[in-house]
């Protein structure tokens, strides 16, 4: 056989090969759906989540930056992140079902946050001092720097918080304080949350639960 159309259809045979390895690692919202079945118990069926006044609250999903939503996912699995429930649902995917999942939750309008709505007026603005100002005197650094404005979130690193429950906030916030929670590679969330005080984390976790989120594709038109 010629060696110039081995070479060629080499070439054709790996450029196939790549793009259909490119398609089947696209989510597919529709597949999602059915993948995301066991999810509805704790996230609901509108990916809403639940706020459990001290309790394990769930966090909303819907409307979720794809690309986060796949990160701590692969995360549960590997031991980047830690909680039993998660690990135990995390395990049940494979990694096409996590993509689909991903883009399912993604599609889905941002639901209301909730716990915040019993936060005094005082709470409230030392809330939005922190995610639109920050406070330089104790080396706090603005939510919005990474979380964009609004809290919309930016990109697959930073999600969106508006409008996300205040019991997970706050819980999340204090996991990176205390050091529980530690998959960020950069260990930003680690470095701020250190030098919140516990009024600081429940402040900004009430702002943003009674804000108005939308999907980073809302705020980019």
């Amino acid at each position: 056989m010629n060696k110039k159309y081995v070479h060629r259809f080499g070439l054709a045979v790996g450029v196939s090969l790549a793009a259909a390895g490119a398609l089947a690692q696209e989510g597919d919202a529709e597949r999602g759906q059915a993948a995301a079945a066991t999810c509805s118990a704790c996230h609901q069926a509108d990916g809403s989540g639940m706020n459990v006044p001290n309790g394990e609250s769930w966090p909303r999903l819907a409307g979720l930056d794809a690309e986060y939503i796949v990160k701590q996912l692969h995360d549960f699995k590997e031991g980047r992140r830690e909680n039993a429930t998660m690990v135990t649902f995390a395990n049940m995917l494979d990694d096409q079902q996590i993509l689909d999942v991903a883009e399912y939750f993604d599609q889905m309008a941002v639901t209301p946050g909730q716990g915040g709505d019993e936060a005094d007026e005082a709470l409230l603005a030392r809330g939005q001092q922190l995610a639109e100002r920050g406070d330089w005197n104790a080396y706090i650094v603005s939510c919005q720097s990474c979380h964009g404005p609004g809290g919309n979130g930016v990109g697959s690193t930073f999600p969106g918080v508006a409008s996300q429950h205040a019991g997970y906030i706050s819980t999340q916030l204090m996991a990176w304080k205390n050091g529980t929670r530690s998959n960020d590679p950069q260990n930003l969330m680690g470095a701020i949350a250190k030098r919140m005080s516990d009024n600081d984390i429940q402040a900004v976790s009430a702002w943003y639960a009674t804000q108005s989120g939308s999907t980073q594709q809302e705020t980019a038109q």
